[in-house]
């Protein structure tokens, strides 16, 4: 790193299915201008690695105007085996593996390569370093969130604005244990038997006895949102809450 000043990037992908529904995010810390930067997105059936792929890529897109040093977070040892080290081989094969296979998710890697090539050639560092994923590190447990709701098709409204006021402490790489349990929690009760799912489309609030009710109400509909829920005391305060 030739300073300090780096950009942090933490992302992450995510697909519901592998492959299924997928959402990919990022959050980006740049200090030359004391901002943080929240992007997210989603497709409709993907997997996993095209998800990590694409957070990636949009992250590095977003930052093109600046030659900042760069220190990119993520979970994904697929994303960071392939871009430091197997891509050079990939190129240099025309696309092909040493089994001369095509590349699998090649359009997306070409596109990542090319990117990174604008950075080597603008004299900006890119360090790719692995976190691990769940382990309550708040800024790669942020846009786990945030690529899981895009997942799931729920609105996500992202930050855009001053680093000063963004509540993620993006400089701690060190596991928080609260927010390690409160995940495991989370993780273990969305496991549990649904009570029954709840869905709402301008207001008008239904409850269904099995995900393919439910999924057949919401599955392309604009603007919808829908949650499983464990009781009946839940079903009624959440029908309550979108019904406002």
């Amino acid at each position: 790193m030739k300073h300090n000043n780096h950009i942090t990037i933490f992302t992450d992908g995510a697909s519901k299915g592998n492959p299924g529904p997928g959402g990919w995010a990022a959050v980006i810390l740049i200090p030359s201008e004391n901002k943080v930067v929240e992007l997210g997105g989603h497709e409709e059936h993907t997997t996993n690695n095209r998800m990590e792929l694409q957070a990636g890529i949009n992250a590095l897109l977003h930052i093109r105007h600046l030659d900042d040093d760069v220190v990119i977070h993520t979970d994904s040892k697929y994303l960071i085996q392939g871009i430091t080290t197997w891509v050079k081989g990939w190129i240099k094969n025309g696309w092909t593996t040493q089994g001369r296979e095509e590349v699998q998710n090649r359009d997306l890697w070409e596109v990542l390569a090319a990117v990174m090539e604008e950075r080597v050639e603008a004299k900006s560092d890119v360090e790719w370093k692995y976190v691990a994923g769940h382990n309550g590190i708040a800024g790669n447990e942020r846009v786990d969130e945030i690529a899981s709701d895009f997942a799931d098709r729920k609105e996500v409204e992202l930050y855009s604005g001053p680093s000063a006021d963004y509540l993620v402490d993006l400089a701690s790489l060190v596991p928080n244990q609260q927010m390690k349990s409160a995940k495991a929690g989370k993780k273990s009760r969305s496991g549990k038997p649904a009570y029954s799912y709840v869905s709402a489309i301008d207001k008008k609030v239904e409850t269904h006895k099995t995900w393919a009710e439910c999924e057949a109400r919401v599955k392309g509909v604009a603007g919808t949102r829908y949650k499983k829920v464990f009781s009946k005391d839940e079903e009624r305060e959440l029908m309550a809450e979108w019904g406002k």
